[in-house]
């Protein structure tokens, strides 16, 4: 956390303060800032083009010092919140969960689990990488479509399913597919026929 305050006025909370917020650069920047919100909300420029914009100077400049200090507060407030509230710890760790489920999809698709780029090109590697962004997409999206589907049929049989217990259900699971071999589509192939290449297992 970062405080606007000496670090002693808080003995409790020592540990967590990473430091102080220079609220100058925020004042003299905020003009900037209130620019680059407006530009980023419009639609103007997106948010990732203005980091490398920022990120390719030699040295920071002043915009990018403000917007460091605004960030710091942003993250003292969520981290004040965290602490406090017993429901955003739960969605974070969902959250965290989620991501971390995801990666292991991704690995597990990934040369079995081998992890490993050979591709010499940045070209190729990133056609690798997109690649595997496909394979998990129509994993993530088979399981989607089977997890509705029974879900429906448990329910016309008349059983009684909790709204409420459907959100901890995830399509990021793969023990039902045979994840070995290799994944060849042509450029042009059809969604519904690359998905057909998997075998799957009920």
């Amino acid at each position: 956390m970062y405080i606007a305050d000496n670090k002693s006025d808080y003995p409790t909370l020592g540990g967590l303060i990473g430091g102080d917020v220079n609220f100058d650069y925020i004042a003299l920047h905020w003009d900037d800032i209130l620019r680059l919100l407006a530009s980023i909300g419009k639609g103007v420029v997106t948010a990732s083009l203005v980091l490398r914009k920022l990120g390719s100077y030699p040295r920071q400049n002043g915009l990018a010092l403000a917007l460091r200090e605004l960030g710091r507060i942003e993250r003292t407030l969520f981290t004040l919140e965290w602490m406090q509230d017993i429901n955003v710890r739960h969605r974070v760790q969902a959250g965290l969960n989620k991501g971390e489920a995801k990666n292991a999809l991704s690995r597990a698709v990934f040369f079995n689990r081998l992890g490993e780029l050979r591709d010499r090109s940045f070209e190729n590697q990133r056609y690798r990488a997109s690649g595997l962004n496909l394979v998990v997409a129509a994993i993530i999206l088979w399981n989607t479509e089977y997890i509705s589907q029974a879900v429906e049929t448990l329910r016309s049989r008349g059983e009684i399913i909790d709204d409420a217990l459907l959100s901890h259900l995830s399509p990021l699971g793969w023990d039902h597919i045979n994840l070995t071999g290799d994944y060849i589509w042509p450029a042009l192939i059809a969604y519904t026929t690359f998905l057909s290449r998997f075998t799957f297992y009920y």
